[in-house]
């Protein structure tokens, strides 16, 4: 848990510090400019929004911060899961009513979404080694499973936008790696929601998100070293690595979920 909270800390950080320079909120990741191109007192908000990350980010690797960092976390990445929804009703109209539309703007929802149910995570039922509900448990479950689904459907419908990013030196091709990728983020998310291997998944979840910015985000930076984006991918991405770490520790921990689906049925004893 520790490797997890502290990837999500500091890669949390690092996105206010990135936010800080600029002086905007990351375009890619945080897509306030959804709602509109001129909304009024966008710097200000990006500032805002920096202080909230770095000071969050920084309370939630100290023990007697650990609630307090989660929960500010917890509130602004809830916050941006409402940044990209107004996408719903403009990407259809310039890219078509067509199902793998909805689906990628499905998965830059979900891309919020994994964070806040991370830090809720933490919040609830880390800090105090408190388990959670049945209910609740089986709503993040089903939440952060749904999450990697849409991330893997997003890849397989999508494949023109994501075999470019894909190194040409890779071995069997590019489209190969974003078919497998894709395949193995849906095969993830089902593992997390019905609880088969559901800890191995959300590790292997994380590491794959890790070699993603080893592989195809990291270079970009040295490309393009004036470039937002370039930065904050990294950034985003490395706190989604420490989303998935949390939620297997969540998972591999029996104290703090009161309910774990059981793949073999219940065989009743002997009278």
């Amino acid at each position: 848990m520790k490797i997890g909270l502290a990837v999500f800390g500091i890669a949390s950080v690092a996105s206010g510090i990135l936010d800080l320079i600029w002086g905007e909120l990351e375009p890619a990741h945080q897509p306030l400019q959804a709602w509109g191109g001129h909304i009024p007192g966008m710097t200000a908000v990006a500032y805002v929004v920096a202080v909230w990350l770095i000071v969050g980010g920084a309370a939630i690797l100290g023990r007697r911060s650990l609630v307090f960092g989660a929960a500010a976390l917890a509130i602004l990445y809830g916050i941006f899961v409402l940044f990209p929804l107004p996408r719903f009703f403009t990407a259809p109209h310039y890219l078509g009513y067509r199902a793998a539309v909805y689906i990628g703007v499905t998965g830059n929802v979900s891309e919020q979404i994994i964070l806040f149910v991370a830090a809720l995570v933490v919040c609830f039922s880390l800090a105090g080694q408190r388990s959670l509900t049945r209910e609740a448990a089986l709503a993040v479950r089903w939440t952060f499973g749904l999450c990697s689904v849409f991330f893997g459907l997003g890849n397989l419908t999508a494949l023109e936008t994501v075999v470019p990013m894909i190194p040409k030196w890779m071995p069997l091709g590019a489209a190969f790696w974003a078919v497998l990728t894709g395949a193995a983020f849906v095969l993830a998310g089902l593992a997390i929601i019905s609880g088969v291997q559901d800890v191995l998944a959300a590790r292997l979840l994380g590491a794959m998100l890790l070699s993603f910015n080893v592989l195809v985000l990291a270079p970009p930076v040295f490309t393009a070293p004036r470039d937002h984006v370039s930065w904050g991918a990294n950034a985003f991405n490395l706190t989604a690595v420490g989303a998935a770490w949390i939620i297997a520790e969540w998972l591999a921990d029996p104290r703090l979920i009161q309910h774990r689906p059981s793949t073999n049925a219940e065989i009743p004893s002997p009278a």
